[in-house]
């Protein structure tokens, strides 16, 4: 007995290790150049890419691109930024046309108009997930918007206008007019405004997101209403604008400015208190997390049916609002010093 319990111990010990048999695959299981359902592993060919235009915006540049960038490296990704160099929304259409095409991975776009919605329900339609970042586009497929409440953008520069006003002066506004975000940011501004009587607003501008068209603008405003008391902009170069106007004036700090972003220029304008405040989008999250939206699509990170395409679902937000920064003299040492 007891040479035949070493017998068979020996033969144990000879076996090869035992493991788990695999999981069997089910049937249409994507093969190995392919991500598996729930896997983190990554395509040798996998790639994200961006289309905005302006592309060579420094706010395009300094946030949007750079938080998209470094998430590609964090992921191990392919990461492409394409677009038209000036504001040219027929352009972007086209290359959203094009790069659907190519069949990326997933298609971060910027919602810069109402009219790009045909090419991203087109990129939907040929199965690539899709991410709309900055304005949403109505009417489009989009599987994902990520951007700021731009009516919470016009409502926070006029309480500020109130504040720094007593609720009594003279105030005009610009931005790029049509743009629905833009237009959403007047109407809240409007709102605040019109409930002080002493409070009027004397024009709405369209200074085409250009830094001499706004301070040409400003510069006329002044003319006109010598005893003007503030300027909101809602576009990147607004701010700069109005603000050189009103130095040249001599009116710096007496005549009161809000506007939008955070650039250094901003920043700085805002030290010297040529500005007194600034409605500051976390523009670093519309890409950062529009990316790993359209990673978590693909590789199905929380998968919530047997099968989301064949349900019709998204597993990922439908609607994020990234909030708003209000940066004044009080704190804009802290983005100075980021």
């Amino acid at each position: 007995m007891h040479k035949k319990l070493i017998f068979i111990f020996v033969l144990l010990l000879s076996l090869p290790a035992c493991e788990l048999p695999p999981r069997q695959q089910e049937e249409g299981q994507q093969r190995q150049s392919q991500i598996t359902v729930g896997d983190n592993k990554v395509r040798a060919d996998e790639e994200y890419v961006m289309v905005t235009t302006a592309i060579n915006m420094p706010m395009y540049v300094n946030h949007d691109q750079a938080a998209f960038k470094r998430w590609g490296q964090q992921r191990g990704v392919k990461v492409s930024v394409l677009g038209p160099a000036e504001w040219d929304v027929p352009a972007q259409i086209e290359t959203i046309e094009q790069v659907i095409a190519s069949r990326p991975t997933g298609l971060l776009i910027n919602g810069t108009d109402p009219g790009i919605a045909q090419a991203i329900n087109k990129a939907v339609e040929a199965g690539i997930p899709t991410v709309v970042y900055d304005s949403d586009i109505p009417g489009s497929k989009r599987h994902a918007f990520l951007g700021t409440d731009w009516y919470q953008i016009g409502k926070m520069q006029g309480e500020e206008i109130v504040r720094l006003t007593g609720g009594k002066g003279k105030v005009a506004y610009m931005g790029i007019l049509g743009m629905s975000n833009m237009e959403a940011g007047f109407q809240g501004l409007l709102d605040v405004l019109n409930k002080y009587p002493g409070i009027q607003v004397v024009g709405k501008y369209d200074d085409k997101a250009n830094v001499e068209t706004a301070a040409k603008i400003t510069s006329d405003v002044l003319a006109a209403h010598p005893d003007i008391a503030a300027f909101c902009g809602f576009d990147s170069n607004s701010g700069p604008g109005m603000a050189l106007a009103v130095k040249e004036a001599g009116k710096a700090g007496k005549v009161k400015i809000t506007t939008v972003d955070w650039e250094p220029e901003h920043l700085q304008l805002v030290q010297d208190g040529v500005i007194q405040m600034l409605a500051g989008q976390k523009r670093e999250l519309f890409t950062w997390y529009g990316a790993q939206f359209l990673y978590d699509m693909v590789h199905q990170t929380n998968r919530l049916s047997a099968s989301d395409a064949t349900a019709g679902i998204s597993n990922v937000p439908t609607d994020v609002n990234t909030g708003l920064l209000r940066i004044t003299k009080e704190n804009v040492g802290q983005f100075l010093r980021r």
